[in-house]
């Protein structure tokens, strides 16, 4: 553990912290160092991901809450003349690839002999933390926006955890759940707690061993932006590990609704000022302030990608086109397509266009 720390004062996480911040500084936890890798030590006998547990630096001593997560199919289609794989996310247990962090967090706390734990969630990663919770035996509160998805509510109570509705915006949910971590409750985030990022980190091990080379290009939606950021740490770990010999394009999409990463790096960091959280159908990536916004700035920037934003009345089409090519796919994860398009010709092969959350999640009425 002595691997994270804080990002602000660079002080180290210890093995029993629970807090989400730095209780010096405020500051957010990151890991410090890229993860220590090698596909000779995997355990092959470990459930889902647990395969490459050695580099998720948890104690031994941690037992696996696993669903199975992982090991989702590497589709290939051809887009504008072009061979183009689609990494199915949504195909883990709870239909996100939230799943692959959710997994580590949970089985992190449980060691930690955590017995309640609060988490805020558009949907996704509130469905996930309520079936880990409960297949580990803690209970928990889930916070969402009073608009999120109807399916989506439904699945977080059917693992049966409490669910609590918040008028207003996403980041609503995300303050009314920081008030309960203020009173003492932990806040088992899925933004803020580092341990979901090496969970994270296996898309890209997966990605690699399927495709048995280095990709060109990744392509992903991005709200907080900490599945670019795992999958990104992931690269720079096999990398490092020399089991690839350089590092793709990370393309990071979000809805022109609300696009902050997007125009802070398209218009600098004095854009944001004109930057709403705006209405979209592609709920999921629906946050104003990313929390580690300059960090996914900065892994584009370094694997000389790029941000793209998409416009609304894109979107619906965009999801009927990749159902028609049989990914049936949330309005969250479907802006991948417009960018596609629109990248393609500057993207370096192998693409890889990661699909993120399930269709069945989104109710259209």
């Amino acid at each position: 553990m002595s691997d994270i720390i804080c990002t602000n004062c660079g002080r180290e996480r210890s093995i029993d912290e629970l807090e989400y911040l730095c209780p010096d500084c405020g500051g957010v936890f990151n890991y410090a160092n890229t993860f220590d890798l090698d596909f000779k030590s995997n355990d092959l006998d470990q459930p889902g991901i647990w395969k490459y547990r050695a580099s998720f630096g948890i104690p031994s001593e941690v037992q696996p809450i696993s669903l199975g997560e992982g090991k989702t199919p590497l589709v290939w289609d051809e887009v504008g003349g072009k061979k183009v794989g689609f990494k199915l996310e949504y195909l883990n247990p709870t239909g996100s690839y939230k799943d692959r962090g959710i997994t580590v967090l949970i089985s992190y706390l449980l060691w930690r002999g955590v017995e309640t734990a609060v988490e805020d969630s558009s949907g996704n990663a509130g469905a996930s933390f309520a079936a880990y919770a409960s297949r580990a035996g803690i209970s928990g509160r889930v916070y969402v926006p009073e608009a999120a998805s109807g399916p989506k509510r439904a699945q977080i109570e059917a693992y049966g955890v409490d669910l609590i509705r918040v008028p207003g915006p996403r980041s609503n949910a995300a303050e009314a759940v920081k008030h309960e971590a203020k009173k003492g409750a932990v806040y088992a985030s899925h933004v803020y707690q580092p341990f979901v990022l090496p969970g994270y980190a296996t898309a890209a091990y997966e990605i690699v061993e399927q495709l048995g080379e280095t990709p060109g290009a990744i392509i992903i939606p991005v709200g907080q932006g900490s599945l670019l950021l795992g999958m990104d740490r992931g690269f720079q770990s096999l990398l490092k590990a020399g089991l690839i010999t350089g590092l793709p394009q990370m393309i990071g999409v979000q809805a022109k609704a609300c696009a902050p990463l997007w125009t802070a790096a398209a218009f600098g960091k004095s854009g944001l000022d004109s930057v709403n959280e705006g209405e979209t159908i592609a709920e999921g990536i629906r946050i104003r302030y990313p929390v580690r916004g300059d960090r996914v700035i900065e892994a584009v920037i370094s694997s000389q990608g790029s941000l793209a934003a998409v416009d609304e009345e894109e979107i619906i089409p965009a999801r009927d086109e990749l159902a028609a090519r049989g990914f049936y796919v949330e309005p969250t994860s479907a802006v991948v397509w417009p960018a596609l398009l629109e990248l393609i010709d500057k993207l370096h092969a192998p693409i890889v266009v990661v699909l993120t959350g399930s269709g069945l999640k989104f109710n259209p009425a």
